[in-house]
């Protein structure tokens, strides 16, 4: 709510691209989907954490190792039952979404692959592209990794209170899972407002 108050985003008008994670991190995820779904314009980018919490949510069943990273305060949120349009908002996000040369995914593609020839693991999960973008730029060599003018991403949290652009990619994701801050940018002007530390705004919750 912070970052959509401080952005002044209009939740009729104006559009949101999310890109995934909205699972495990604090106590309120359902409250966290529940203001996703009133915005007018909004497209989601299914993350790897909310692959665990579908599953939970269509079986019930749950594996320690996701408990264990967030995936207890998921259930937790849920106290009451999980509604339909909850379990239909992970059914119907995105793998990812490709807008005038410009790639929004929630951990990336392979250098070298196009979105669509890449496994959704690969665009869930896999670490390559940001790694390497990162080390190139560290040793101030940039050069394009992919077919793309510009790459948006989550699930790599950065040290850094805003987005950062590592080559032609952008790492939006400023650690609000852990002790950072939630970010959101405005990706023609590059401007972005951040929230809070997330930890202060929960006291006593790991």
């Amino acid at each position: 709510k912070q970052v959509l108050e401080r952005s002044s985003f209009d939740y009729n008008s104006d559009r949101l691209i999310c890109l995934g994670d909205v699972s495990d991190g604090w106590p309120e995820t359902k409250e966290a989907i529940d203001e996703l779904l009133s915005i007018k314009n909004m497209d989601y980018i299914m993350g790897n954490h909310d692959v665990w919490a579908l599953q939970w949510m269509e079986t019930r069943e749950a594996e320690e190792g996701w408990l264990d990273q967030g995936g207890r305060a998921t259930c937790d949120s849920y106290k009451d039952g999980v509604p339909p349009n909850h379990v239909r908002f992970f059914k119907e996000a995105k793998d990812y979404i490709l807008e005038r040369d410009r790639l929004f995914v929630h951990a990336g593609i392979l250098p070298g692959l196009k979105a669509d020839e890449c496994s959704q693991a690969i665009l869930f999960w896999d670490r390559t592209m940001v790694r390497q973008a990162m080390d190139l730029q560290k040793k101030e060599i940039p050069r394009q990794l992919t077919p793309y003018s510009e790459v948006f991403v989550g699930h790599t949290p950065i040290s850094s209170p805003h987005p950062m652009k590592f080559c032609e990619v952008w790492m939006v994701d400023t650690g609000a899972a852990w002790s950072g801050v939630l970010s959101i940018m405005n990706v023609d002007t590059k401007e972005w407002f951040a929230s809070d530390v997330v930890k202060d705004l929960y006291p006593g919750v790991k």
